[in-house]
């Protein structure tokens, strides 16, 4: 437990650290961001919406940076990250109507694609020099092509030409949002290409990397004495898998955690709404409410994602539980 509060420390203290510099780069550009924006809504919003821009930033323009600054912390532990300047709408607010889609999409496809790419790579590994080996030069060919190519291929032959899937967006703009079957059935439907060419894109890493780490664990003597004491094949190649898998966990943190900015491509060709398109849009426009709240998320989403990849090191390897002897 010891070593699980010193990791917890560590992300706490860069969590603080993630959120201090998100405070700090607005106010290093150029300039006066927060004029600027102000500027460009004159007489298009109420003084209530241009105090609420002046909140996101910190309390007012004139007031010192340490004032501004604690004064950010205490509205980020209420849950108020500002409002954004083109929707005139709380920052929460549009990231809860974002980040949703985003999760069910580019969450499941990765998740999916690790679990085959995975299971794929140490079959991969302990039968190597098989026929099963003619699926890597396959899987490596798709992940080579870019994916705003593929994705566009996709959509173009299987969508718009033999029209086996719907056309762009999220779900037919026919049914009302709701918890019903024809609704929840319409956003399977549409997610199915967009979830289908990112795991096509993408399992191609997660072969090779469990595959290359599955033929350096099958060498190990744990291993060679396992077959030589005649235990069955399912269960030695599962305790080989289980050591070969921690650096594809380590990877998969990282990939679970950026799942929360979108995977920007996908939304873009697929017109999905999800956290992707809402940052090139907020970008675009200069949306620095927006643009920071984003950042916000996604940095925490890495560090919490992180800090469950630790948990699961911890579970899987007994050597992390382990004191360093110096």
């Amino acid at each position: 437990m010891r070593v699980i509060g010193r990791r917890l420390l560590l992300y706490v203290v860069t969590a603080w650290v993630a959120i201090t510099v998100n405070f700090v780069i607005p106010r290093l550009m150029p300039g006066n961001p927060i004029q600027t924006m102000i500027g460009k809504l004159t007489n298009q919003v109420t003084p209530q919406e241009i105090q609420a821009i002046r909140s996101a930033f910190g309390v007012g323009l004139s007031q010192n940076w340490w004032t501004q600054y604690w004064h950010y912390l205490g509205q980020l532990v209420h849950g108020n990250l500002g409002v954004s300047i083109t929707l005139s709408t709380p920052v929460t607010t549009v990231l809860g109507s974002a980040i949703p889609w985003t999760v069910g999409l580019i969450g499941i496809a990765t998740l999916v694609s690790f679990v085959l790419g995975t299971v794929s790579g140490a079959l991969l590994g302990w039968t190597r020099g098989s026929h099963l080996d003619n699926l890597i030069p396959v899987a490596t060919f798709f992940q080579a092509v870019p994916y705003f190519f593929l994705g566009t291929v996709a959509f173009l032959v299987f969508s718009n030409h033999l029209g086996w899937f719907p056309g762009q967006g999220a779900y037919s703009l026919s049914l009302t949002p709701g918890l019903h079957w024809s609704y929840i059935a319409s956003v399977i439907r549409y997610g199915e290409l967009p979830a289908f060419t990112i795991i096509l894109s993408s399992i191609a890493g997660w072969m090779l990397g469990m595959r290359n780490m599955m033929i350096t664990t099958v060498g190990e003597d744990y291993v060679l004495m396992a077959v030589a004491k005649g235990l069955p094949r399912r269960r030695v190649i599962w305790h080989a898998a289980r050591n070969a898998v921690l650096p594809s966990i380590a990877n998969l943190s990282l990939a679970i955690g950026l799942v929360v900015s979108g995977a920007l491509l996908v939304e873009l060709v697929f017109n999905y709404p999800g956290v992707g398109d809402l940052l090139f849009h907020a970008v675009a426009n200069e949306d620095y409410p927006l643009i920071q709240g984003i950042f916000l998320v996604i940095t925490l989403c890495v560090l919490a994602a992180n800090f469950l990849a630790d948990l699961v090191y911890f579970a899987l390897d007994p050597r992390t539980r382990t004191p360093a002897v110096v």
